[in-house]
């Protein structure tokens, strides 16, 4: 035993603290993200942090139960819930403050949200989000402006050559409803495919019978675009199915009329992701092994509206990105004029002025030195004593 107290660095596994300069890139990044979706007519809410559970949870809220924080109110006596996604508490905005505005609503948000558990590769568990909503159309087009609206948003922001991965999360299950496959043989099937085991499911798929048989086929044709919508095209698939696949077709159609060079993937059986989409998914990668930048997709929205919205990380944006150009820090020596301060913040400096003789730029970490009324090179100059 002891009774020394714990180290007050110390922090819950998944939780950091964002110190300088990263903290003020992320702030940055966030702002620039916010500027294209408003370039594009998104208006931006600002939800709680924390709501009562019976709604936090509600419609499509349910798919992150597991992933939410509840306490008691010491107020109301009634459960809160720690939102561990955004995009269910603006479909209550949109519901209930906004339910009399015009559709389609776009919407725009920015916080934090706080996740029970990390995974392996992301063990964080408060995480930085951004994201727009576009709600009241089911047309193709809402799908493919959310699309390219993030992509360009990822642009803006230093992120060269995104890719964007659409995926279909109700094909698989169409499928295999329409095909009357027992539970257990469901199972094993999906589990097959969310491997890409094709061995297996083509296996599988024999047992399962002939209106099954199309999944090995759409697994095969995952890849670019074109190829994978080509297998689309000449599979045999149910009345319910064909419809996801036109519907994809159209979507990105839209995407391509809009911005013919951005790199699009399709994977027809890929189902992971949230539970809630209903129609295409998207994930945005950026260049090499950066990871999921945004990911996105079709759901229904609160009062059975049809939505569409996309999610952005801007901590991994922030590894994907150029990095950013940092602001130089210029010391000011004792008794300068206030004018001059304000002159040279206006001109894109940020001032650090001295507080006492002793005060040192190099351990303020100054890149300049005001000296002659002229801001100066901090390395490429001497420093004395005369300079505070």
């Amino acid at each position: 035993m002891t009774d020394d107290l714990p180290n007050p660095a110390l922090l819950p596994a998944g939780l950091m603290d964002l110190l300088p300069p990263e903290a003020e890139r992320e702030a940055a990044l966030v702002e620039t993200l916010m500027a294209a979706f408003a370039g594009h007519g998104y208006e931006r809410v600002k939800p709680p942090l924390l709501e009562f559970e019976d709604s936090l949870l509600a419609g499509s809220g349910a798919a992150v139960a597991e992933q939410t924080f509840r306490l008691m109110d010491p107020v109301s006596q009634r459960m809160m819930g720690l939102r561990a996604d955004t995009t269910p508490q603006v479909a209550r905005i949109a519901a209930t403050r906004l339910g009399l505005q015009a559709r389609p609503l776009r919407l725009c948000y920015a916080g934090q949200v706080l996740r029970v558990r990390g995974t392996q590769l992301a063990p964080e568990r408060q995480l930085p989000q951004a994201g727009i909503e576009l709600i009241g159309s089911d047309a193709a087009e809402a799908d493919a402006e959310v699309a390219l609206v993030a992509a360009e948003a990822l642009a803006r922001a230093g992120v060269a050559a995104v890719s964007l991965d659409i995926t279909l999360p109700t094909m698989a299950p169409a499928l295999l409803e329409a095909a009357g496959v027992p539970p257990a043989l469901s199972q094993r099937l999906a589990r097959a495919l969310d491997r890409k085991d094709a061995a297996a499911a083509t296996e599988l798929a024999e047992q399962a019978g002939p209106l099954a048989a199309a999944l090995p086929v759409l697994l095969a044709a995952a890849g670019p675009a074109d190829g994978a919508l080509e297998a689309l095209a000449g599979a045999d698939l149910p009345p319910a199915a064909r419809a996801i696949a036109d519907n994809a077709a159209a979507v990105i159609a839209a995407i391509r009329a809009r911005a013919p060079d951005l790199r699009i993937t399709l994977d027809p059986v890929e189902f992971r992701g949230f539970r809630y989409h209903v129609g295409v998914a998207f994930t945005l990668y950026g260049p090499g092994a950066t990871g999921e930048l945004a990911r996105g997709g079709r759901y229904v929205s609160a009062n059975d509206e049809p939505a569409t919205g996309m999610s952005l990380y801007p901590d991994a944006v922030l590894r994907a990105a150029r990095p950013a150009t940092a602001r130089p820090r210029i010391f000011l020596p004792l008794g300068t004029p206030p004018a001059a301060a304000a002159a040279l913040r206006d001109g894109g400096f940020a001032t650090v002025a001295a507080l006492a003789p002793g005060d040192s730029p190099a351990a303020l970490r100054c890149t300049h030195v005001l000296r002659d009324g002229e801001a100066q090179p901090f390395s490429a100059m001497p420093f004395s004593k005369d300079d505070v």
